[in-house]
């Protein structure tokens, strides 16, 4: 063999090589061109693709048409169309029931235990990446890959391209094994050019308008949608630090931490600025509201901690903390605690956020500007404290 030839041998053995495995991938389809581009690319890698669209509505006849947000018929058919595109098998799975019982039952308990939930990681967490994951291994497939825009390195989960869109916050809650089956085709790549290319693939989604609501919830009117459902709580609206009762509510469903408007409340804090609300209180209907200053929030305590590696870190370590699905960022120092309910984190905050309510998720990262920051874990915040506490591990020390 000449060493041309052996060259050429080489090269092609190379990148046989490095051709990554065709594998069976279920692709979650919403009807979106996020999700569109996802199984575009998954079918041109080489792989063996199946379409699945999640039907999740206990009430057919309610479902929402237009394109307002996801799981509309409209949307089922538009997801259809584009499998046909692509030449792969499609299909309507029904999980309604699951739907109902683990994400919307659990919005509605969270809200009226004063909580501020994310239905999104949820959903992701009971739904996409469990109840739709297990049946797909049990049907023969590798791999679940969805639209999200997030990054996986070495089965580590990072923050996407497109930092405007990155969607790892809502997706921290997945644990190793999860992520082990997980595919984010798009991850990659900003949302533009998704558009783009799905104009050029001539995929019929390249244009549809973004969801920006809740789901289940067609109109957006949260409150209206939990008053249907937990009904007239009436409690008092008092003042922080005073406790002067200033006005009666309905229901402590009916706010969250660091709301402003629809207090029911004229003229502002003892301080001179707007109202916020502070504190909820469940057990008693007492929703605390006060000046901007008393939203500030020093410390947290997160339960059901996820560890992306599989195992917690040994100490305290410095981190970067998320407390909204977008924004609410803050250095911190997070160690690992035992808590009442099994593992947790203890999140000191190397500078205050405002507006952290109970029931969100503190999703921790590493940062790292080359190849995205790296998601360590995550907690569900169950208390958070005006100042430092005084020992570490301490659960009483917030409120």
């Amino acid at each position: 063999m000449t060493v041309q030839t052996q060259a050429q041998a080489q090269t092609k053995t190379g990148a046989q090589a490095q051709t990554p495995p065709r594998r069976r991938v279920l692709v979650a389809m919403s009807g979106g061109v996020d999700s569109s581009v996802a199984a575009a690319r998954a079918v041109e890698a080489g792989h063996d693709v199946v379409g699945v669209h999640l039907a999740l509505s206990t009430a057919p006849g309610a479902l929402r048409t237009g394109s307002r947000g996801c799981c509309s018929r409209e949307d089922a058919d538009d997801a259809r169309r584009v499998a046909d595109v692509l030449g792969i098998p499609f299909y309507v799975w029904d999980f309604a029931a699951e739907f109902q019982d683990e994400v919307i039952d659990e919005f509605v308990a969270a809200y009226a235990a004063g909580q501020t939930p994310n239905p999104c990681l949820t959903c992701n967490e009971k739904i996409k990446f469990a109840a739709l994951a297990e049946r797909a291994v049990a049907l023969g497939f590798d791999a679940l890959a969805t639209g999200h825009y997030a990054r996986l390195a070495d089965g580590q989960l990072r923050r996407a391209v497109d930092a405007d869109k990155d969607q790892s916050y809502v997706l921290a809650v997945l644990d190793r094994e999860q992520l082990g089956r997980a595919m984010f085709p798009i991850g990659d790549t900003a949302k533009p050019e998704i558009r783009a290319e799905a104009s050029r693939r001539g995929l019929l989604t390249a244009d549809k308008p973004e969801s920006h609501d809740i789901c289940f919830i067609p109109t957006g009117d949260t409150r209206a949608f939990l008053g249907a459902r937990i009904g007239v709580r009436p409690g008092a609206v008092v003042e922080a630090g005073t406790g002067r009762q200033l006005a009666e509510h309905d229901g402590v469903h009916g706010f969250t931490v660091g709301q402003r408007k629809g207090l029911g409340i004229a003229g502002p804090a003892a301080d001179g600025s707007p109202r916020y609300v502070t504190a909820i209180d469940p057990d008693t209907g007492t929703v605390t509201v006060g000046g901007a200053a008393d939203l500030d929030v020093h410390s947290i305590v997160a339960g059901k901690a996820v560890w992306s590696s599989g195992t917690a870190p040994e100490g305290p370590v410095e981190c970067v903390v998320q407390v909204r699905a977008h924004g609410g960022l803050a250095p911190a120092v997070a160690t690992p605690i035992d808590g009442p309910d099994g593992p947790g984190i203890e999140i000191v905050l190397g500078a205050p956020l405002r507006g952290v309510a109970r029931g969100q998720a503190a999703v921790l990262y590493l940062p790292d500007a080359g190849r995205g920051d790296l998601v360590l874990g995550s907690g569900r915040i169950v208390a958070t404290g005006p100042a430092v506490p005084a020992a570490p591990g301490t659960w009483g020390s917030h409120t």
